[in-house]
């Protein structure tokens, strides 16, 4: 049926059919094209390893399945009139993910791509029918050979055997090397005129001569297309194999396969079964299906608990039906079984919001994009909030009326009254909203797109929200109040439908009232499960009764707000309910359940996951209480009113998703003895997580570990020779020459440290004095103190160049307690280092903000404290390592800060904002806040301290002119250090220890470092993918990727990737930072503020003491009554 042939076909999990076996994959991933006929729907490293993935194939004549192939065919070929096929072979490949990645443990997020092949066949022609998900492909790419390739599409004819040799035939590639090349794939603009399909004449001849692509690119709707007649077979199961899940895609006029009963033969899959997790296999796998098709292919009924128990909720049952399955929540909770949440626990949800809306007879619209939207619901009382935040003051008056932006939470989470259910308990998490409004008595439309994602790892209901179209103008400064309102909900299985029509004020700020009013029309689309008799028993209509209504925008802050309280109950009128469990006036704690008695009587009941007596309810910490929930192998991590497990470093969850089984079993080769590292007296082994281990040289040698050498004298170590043999020659001769020399009196002899470095604090004993050094053994000016001190000095030494074939410089393993901290989305996570390697077994998540969106983290050593912005308050906030409550430090005069860094010693912070263009300095308290450059600045990102010179660094990535500049900290002798040769400078950091600054450049691709006093330049790593963040710390830099979506650690004297740790929740990760176990040893002149009234800042040999901004009351108070001073020392 491919190029002229027919051929066996066997069917490959990594998404293609082909003519023959194929080899292993390692020599057709990515060396397209092969040396075998191939139909790729969708090629590339493929796993279905995980029990999620499957792949179904059949051979089809059933007529409607023959006539929808017949209407895509006619669509795409509009001019092939003897279009009439006489079968069709299927193939489906569900849920398959791209190997290597990972998702938060569980299995249930990864992302996954459903797609599916389909050959209808006829005498003269046969032909290709590709169809991938309306709503995008979930992943483009996969990992081959340790880089990223594209997924590919085509027909490829193979080896073809000419009259003395074979060549290579055509490949006719669909798809480029560009990944907008596969999301094209789903697009409307496709050859068959239909959203994700794409047609292929292949094999109208028996000599090859070319794939024929479908020749319409018009989109066919639903009103310009004549659709076959589909018979609904009675074995249709509950939940069809296209089924929109979390994440999960919809699919265009999917040819969904019908799983008959055990003694039906007309329809015949055959599955290819998953391998079992443990396995790991390193090939796909592989099923032959016969020429001959008509043999007996066994009945095989997916849908059953047994093959679908991940899919339900961790809080519902599954139950087995006749021709199918359904879930269903547990007593205690609500929801359609997919999603299910504790009765009385309030709901959270956020999202994102984009919208092009036109604003009064404005010729131009208001274009906004990724704007955030929070929404708390207190679900006992059916009380909703809902927050948009970023929206524009010419566009923020006039969204007030539209309080059902919000309104579908009330709807969903609203107080139930007898008998009637509310759209969470109907129909879950997962559906899709769009509303028409249409305002008088100008006639302004607007639509409302809302897609709602399900429950995410936080327990928080995950929307996308999209504006398009016209408001009326309401006038900056006006308020607006909507009166309360009543609107019926009209049920069907998969659809909800409702209108309404409501009038609202709008009060003026000259004082005029205006009352206007607007219809409003919506439709809500869902999956549901047909064998839930409960669904069925819902009244086929119900109304939504909304009061106290409260819309305001805050200008001053760009947010618009709305809250209201909702009921859903009868449409008919009757006496009002007194019970207070139906009208939400009883009192119970927010975390609990009312339960209605009989008459006026109540109870409260805490929700699951919380205890007390209803009126207070208190969180339980299962991890604490019951330490084996998770079973073995597992990490335990709190959350409000429930818990998670994760998989401990080398175990992966088994196929229900819950067992924590082994992936592999480490070896520690530096115990055994299987290491390969030089002598013990030369060297020592270092384990470091997993089966890796280090080697590395002993003080007084030099190498890579597995071959070391004794070094020669250091500059220090011969000074001090030099030292003490001119001391031995002032010394007394004879009986004591036999004995180590002594200086004399008023001698100095340096100190070396046991790599022969000098040691960062030289004192001289005979005058009482102590002073810090640089490298060389000089010392640094104005560090030198009096009998009785010593000075806090930082290591400036380079370890000299090694001699021999292995110039690697030995490295002493960091103190235990030292960590890496890195921020991902809505989290901060923290990695212990052992040595320079990373334990990632023992990795965990520090700190949760999932309504937050971290951007850079930095460390105070001193008091333990983790700082970090976000770009969502926005807001810069501290926490303690060793656990306790965010503290908010910056709120206020904030727009977009990224960049933070720390200077441990003068006790300050600095941080760069994209939004305001400055660079700023105050307190860690947040006090004493001061703009140090608010010009010639474009995008500035990170920032980092050099505490011991009182310098700081930052990098601006203005596209139009990139560059990383320098000051002291007092904001004078502000100097460009790097403009050539750079174009997205992400990532920052200072090396104390080498005197290196370096930087990671996602443009370039490269990670370098300077030293910034003799401006030399080198590059460490070139081909990196996409970096953000940079972090030092021994003879490593660490640094977050965001297409790796991983920490890499790069050795910067080998210049080589050493490590690579993989968060079990894939998605970009932000800013990274160490926590050393001890501060690094450092000096400046503001360590107990300088004497300054208010800010000390250093500088190189001194400080500034500086007044900080009247931007605040409190300071301009201050600055007034003449108590701040500011002066040079």
């Amino acid at each position: 049926i491919h190029y002229s042939h027919s051929f066996s076909q066997p069917i490959n999990t990594n998404g293609f059919v082909s003519g023959a076996k194929p080899p292993a994959k390692a020599d057709y991933l990515g060396k397209m094209p092969a040396e075998f006929k191939m139909i790729a729907a969708l090629l590339g490293d493929l796993d279905n390893s995980d029990g999620q993935g499957k792949v179904y194939f059949r051979e089809d004549s059933s007529p409607d399945v023959l006539a929808r192939a017949t209407e895509h065919i006619r669509q795409a070929f509009p001019r092939d009139d003897d279009v009439d096929p006489t079968s069709t072979f299927i193939v489906t490949w569900e849920n398959m993910a791209a190997r290597g990645t990972t998702g938060r443990g569980d299995v249930l997020d990864r992302k996954r791509n459903t797609f599916q092949l389909v050959v209808a066949s006829m005498e003269s022609a046969s032909y290709a029918i590709l169809l991938y998900p309306r709503d995008g492909l979930q992943y483009l790419s996969t990992s081959i050979g340790g880089a990223n390739k594209p997924l590919e599409a085509g027909f490829n004819q193979g080896m073809v055997q000419g009259w003395f040799y074979a060549s290579q035939g055509t490949y006719y590639r669909t798809t480029t090397d560009e990944e907008t090349s596969i999301r094209e794939l789903t697009e409307y603009e496709t050859n068959s005129g239909r959203h994700g399909v794409w047609v292929y004449e292949i094999g109208t001849t028996p000599v090859f001569i070319a794939i024929t692509p479908g020749m319409t690119a018009k989109l066919f709707t639903e009103e310009n297309v004549t659709k076959p007649a589909v018979t609904s077979s009675p074995q249709q199961p509950g939940y069809a194999e296209t089924e929109t899940q979390e994440g999960q895609p919809r699919y265009p006029d999917p040819f969904e396969p019908r799983y008959p009963d055990p003694d039906s033969t007309q329809q015949r899959y055959t599955p290819v079964q998953p391998v079992p997790p443990r396995s790991q296999p390193q090939n796909p796998q592989i099923v032959v299906v016969d020429e001959d098709l008509d043999v007996d292919v066994f009945a095989y009924n997916l849908e059953t608990c047994a093959n679908n128990r991940q899919k339900c909720s961790a809080f519902a049952d599954c139950r087995d039906y006749t021709n199918g399955y359904c879930c269903h929540c547990r007593p205690g909770y609500y929801g359609n079984g997919k999603d299910c949440v504790a009765e009385g626990k309030p709901q959270r949800m956020n999202g994102k919001v984009n919208g092009r809306v036109f604003v009064g007879n404005s010729p131009s619209p208001v274009e906004f994009s990724n704007n955030d939207l929070h929404s708390y619901v207190v679900a006992n009382d059916g009380r909703a909030y809902v927050a948009i935040s970023s929206i524009p003051d010419s566009l923020g008056p006039s969204l007030q009326p539209l309080s059902s932006l919000g309104g579908i939470i009330g709807w969903a989470f609203a107080l139930e009254q007898p008998g009637f259910q509310n759209g969470f308990s109907l129909i879950g998490g997962e559906f899709f909203r769009q509303a028409e409004v249409t305002f008088q008595p100008g006639n302004e439309r607007l639509t409302i797109k809302q897609q709602f994602k399900g429950i995410d790892e936080h327990d928080h209901l995950v929307v996308s929200s999209e504006l398009d179209g016209r408001v009326p103008d309401v006038p900056r400064g006006a308020s607006v109040h909507i009166e309360p309102y009543k609107e019926i909900y009209q049920y069907s299985s998969n659809l909800i439908s409702s209108s309404s029509n409501r009038e609202y004020t709008v009060s003026l700020p000259d004082g005029g009232v205006q009352t206007r009013s607007y219809q409003w029309r919506q439709t809500i689309s869902f999956q549901s499960c047909v064998h839930n008799e409960a669904t069925r028993a819902v009244p086929p209509t119900q109304q939504l009764s909304v009061d106290q209504i409260f819309v305001m925008y805050d200008a001053g802050n760009q947010l618009i707000r709305f809250a209201m309280s909702n009921r859903i109950g009868s449409i008919h009128s009757g006496p009002p309910e007194q019970n207070p469990c139906f009208t939400g006036r009883h009192g119970c704690d927010n975390n609990a359940v009312c339960r209605p008695g009989e008459g006026l009587q109540f109870s409260c009941e805490c929700t699951a996951g919380f205890t007390g007596d209803g009126r207070s309810c208190y969180d339980i910490d299962e991890c604490r209480e019951t330490p084996q929930v998770c079973g073995a192998n597992a990490v335990c991590s709190n959350q409000p009113g429930t818990f998670r497990c994760q998989c401990a470093s080398g175990f992966v969850f088994a196929s229900d998703g819950r067992t924590c089984v082994a992936e592999s079993r480490p070896v520690d080769h530096c115990q055994r003895g299987s290491h390969d590292c030089d002598a013990p007296d030369r060297a020592r082994c270092s384990y470091v997580g997993g089966s890796a281990y280090v080697c590395s040289c002993l003080p007084g040698f030099l190498g890579d570990g597995r071959v070391c050498q004794e070094r020669q004298q250091t500059q220090c170590e011969r000074h001090r020779a030099s030292a003490q043999a001119a001391s031995a020659s002032s010394s007394n001769t004879g009986l004591f020459s036999f004995f180590r020399p002594r200086p004399a009196v008023g001698q100095y002899v340096p100190q070396c440290d046991e790599r022969g470095s000098y040691e960062p604090t030289q004192c001289h004993g005979s005058i009482g004095q102590c002073w810090c050094v640089d490298a060389a053994g000089q010392e640094i000016p104005n560090t030198r103190t009096g009998p009785g001190s010593r000075p806090l000095c930082i290591e400036q030494t380079v370890t000299p160049p090694p001699v021999g074939p292995t110039p690697r410089p030995d490295i002493s393993p960091a103190p235990p307690g030292t960590h890496l901290l890195f921020a991902q989305s809505g989290k901060i996570e923290l990695v212990p280092l052992q040595g320079d390697g990373m334990k990632k077994d023992e990795a965990k998540a520090l700190l949760h903000i999932p309504d937050r969106v971290v951007i850079g983290v930095a460390y105070d050593c001193v008091e333990k404290m983790v700082y970090w912005t976000d770009i969502t308050g926005p807001a810069i906030s501290k926490a303690s390592l060793n656990g306790g409550d965010t503290i908010p430090v910056i709120t206020t005069e904030v727009e977009s800060p990224e960049g933070i860094a720390i200077d441990h010693v003068a006790r300050l912070m600095f941080w760069t904002d994209s939004m305001r263009d400055t660079v700023e300095v105050a307190k860690l308290d947040g006090s004493q806040r001061r703009v140090l450059f608010d010009s010639d600045l474009v995008n500035p990102r990170p920032i980092t301290t050099n505490p011991a010179y009182g310098r700081i660094y930052w990098a601006d990535w203005n596209r139009d002119g990139p560059k990383i500049e320098m000051s002291n900290m007092d904001g004078t002798d502000r100097t460009v250090l790097v403009k050539d040769d750079l174009t997205l400078p992400n990532g920052l950091t200072y090396d104390p220890d080498n005197q290196q600054l370096c930087w990671a450049d996602a443009g370039t691709r490269k990670v370098e470092c300077m030293d910034p006093h003799r401006r030399l330049r080198r590059t460490v790593a070139e081909g990196v993918q996409y970096p953000f963040a940079l972090v030092s710390h021994g003879r490593n830099l660490y640094y977050t990727d965001w297409r790796r979506e991983a920490v890499v650690a790069v050795d910067r004297f080998s210049e080589k990737e050493t490590d690579e740790f993989l968060p079990q929740k894939r998605s970009r990760l932000y800013g990274v930072t160490m926590t050393p176990a001890q501060c690094p040893q450092a000096y400046n002149y503001c360590s107990n503020n300088g004497g300054c009234s208010h800010l000390c800042l250093p500088r190189l040999g001194g400080f500034t003491c500086r007044c900080p901004d009247n931007s605040t009351a409190a300071a301009a108070a201050a600055a007034a009554a003449g108590r701040c001073e500011e002066t040079n020392q």
